[in-house]
């Protein structure tokens, strides 16, 4: 049965996974796209319905990302938002020009009820704005259904050729019914049926695997991070024992982390597949030894990981297929899968690895975002601890130790942590967070500590909330909650002798220290 797909067309927008995010929310399928995409590709799609994304051009300027008018001439359902409404317009006829007030942040919106994109959504409510020009001018065709105090036309439509439009941003949390009018869009007016469902997803994936792959093997390195492990739990349920993970423990995991990942897959975990563990702590200890600048220890702790899993994978013989866990973000931000600027390089994203013959890489989530993921992991019996388990960067402890990484800083940072993300859970405040831990500084000062002056480290909490981890705000924690952390950190753990919270936001700080 082919699948019913929505396809966001990426004009540079900030905000363009966040759309498809929503939309696959509304349980269909979404992918994203250039507008550089060719039409007669779009056309093959045969997709059910088209959102046009914001960006940050005018659309009137002779070098600004547009589009053809055979794209609102397909007969399928055509809906812009912010730049991808002005653009509509521009291309249809109507007029856009740059506005007297620019209008940014949360808009008090009037709908016309009537429209079929405000369904259920109240007369008047909040709506984020941002934009320069507006829509002076409607094309030929179109009448407006809704409006602000300085935007005439907040959104319009074209109810013959079903083309709508909407000037804000109904992806964003603080356009309150948001999801609402996504939804009425591709469930009532494209006719989506709402069937995607990661149920649905993990059967379809299994019998694919097993089509592939045939009788072949395949190597999986498992990081014991959340996409790592839903990717192993799928192979296992899919060719068992042909799979074989390589767990390298590097000594930087988070306090006792490595023994639950071999508690999960190993001989005592509930999947059949063949789990190999390498405990490479002191080779990692040994060459970080003396290292102090992030980006050198990021570059040793990547190569030394290529090097065990080399080492391992010689060790396992001829095998045809290397797994990786590459997800739709990882696609999207390496440039591949839409408009907006490369964010950063994926080692999951490129050509085959040089160090072992492959004969293909399988990467079974690569459409999935990571919420997806998670309720896959899930549908697979992966533990609710695992599945909702902190974000982890690649280089582990490594970049939450600012300075040297020695075995004895490894030991404070990881029983540092266990404490925060203990009184974090009993406070009820692990689900409402975006994230949270302990980094070590290499910042040490005079303490008393049983009438004895010390001179230790001080430990950083940080703790952030974030839709898309591209921005976040310090989280609000009660008082008490860093108090009994402080207290219990000082008290629990050596070498310790103050306790900083970082209130940074991104920008201009990252979430992680280094």
């Amino acid at each position: 049965m082919k699948r019913q797909r929505v396809i966001v067309i990426d004009f540079g927008g900030q905000y363009n996974q966040l759309v498809a995010r929503r939309v696959r929310e509304c349980g269909v399928y979404c992918e994203i796209y250039s507008y550089k995409t060719d039409i007669e590709k779009i056309k093959e799609m045969d997709p059910m319905g088209i959102i046009l994304t914001g960006g940050p051009n005018s659309c009137y300027e002779a070098d600004s990302p547009t589009c053809g008018k055979e794209l609102f001439e397909l007969g399928i359902p055509v809906l812009g938002l912010c730049y991808g409404a002005q653009l509509m317009t521009h291309v249809l006829g109507g007029t856009v020009e740059r506005a007297a007030v620019r209008e940014y942040g949360k808009t008090k919106v009037t709908v016309d009820p009537r429209c079929k994109l405000f369904e259920n959504v109240p007369y008047e409510s909040i709506c984020w704005m941002s934009h320069f020009d507006y829509i002076s001018k409607l094309a030929p065709g179109f009448e407006g259904s809704a409006h602000t105090a300085d935007c005439p036309y907040a959104a319009a439509q074209n109810t013959n050729q079903n083309l709508y439009l909407i000037q804000f941003h109904p992806e964003v949390l603080h356009t309150e019914h948001g999801k609402t009018m996504l939804s009425n869009f591709v469930l009532n007016i494209c006719g989506c049926a709402g069937d995607w469902k990661m149920d649905s997803f993990v059967e379809e994936s299994i019998a694919n695997i097993r089509e592939k792959v045939g009788d072949g093997k395949v190597l999986l390195a498992l990081s014991g991070g959340v996409d790592s492990s839903v990717l192993a739990a799928l192979l296992a349920r899919a060719i068992g024992k042909q799979l074989t993970c390589v767990f390298v423990d590097h000594g930087l995991l988070r306090k006792n982390e490595g023994d639950e990942v071999e508690g999960v897959f190993g001989s005592k975990g509930n999947f059949d597949l063949n789990f190999v563990r390498v405990n490479a702590q002191e080779r990692y200890y040994a060459k970080l030894a003396g290292v102090t600048e992030p980006e050198s220890k990021r570059k040793i702790i990547g190569e030394e990981f290529i090097r065990v899993f080399e080492e391992e994978a010689k060790k396992i013989g001829h095998v045809e297929f290397l797994a990786q866990g590459t997800i739709y973000p990882d696609v999207v931000e390496s440039g591949l899968g839409g408009e907006s600027a490369v964010i950063k390089s994926h080692h999951n994203v490129g050509g085959l690895p040089d160090f072992v013959d492959f004969k293909e890489i399988i990467e079974p989530l690569r459409d999935l975002f990571k919420d997806e993921v998670r309720k896959a992991g899930l549908e697979l019996g992966l533990p609710n601890h695992l599945v909702y388990r902190q974000p982890f960067p690649g280089p582990g402890l490594g970049i939450r130790i600012i300075g040297e990484v020695t075995a004895d800083k490894v030991r404070i940072v990881q029983d540092a942590d266990a404490i925060y993300r203990e009184e974090i859970a009993r406070a009820g405040l692990d689900k409402t967070i975006g994230q949270y831990f302990a980094a070590l500084t290499n910042m040490q000062s005079v303490g008393v500590m049983g009438d004895e002056r010390t001179y230790d480290y001080a430990i950083a909490l940080r703790a952030v909330n974030t839709i898309d981890f591209m921005t976040a705000e310090a989280a609000n924690i009660p008082w008490e909650v860093l108090q009994k952390v402080m207290s219990r950190i000082i008290n629990e753990v050596r070498g310790v002798n103050r306790v900083m919270y970082d209130l940074t936001s991104k920008p201009p700080g990252t979430i992680e220290l280094e």
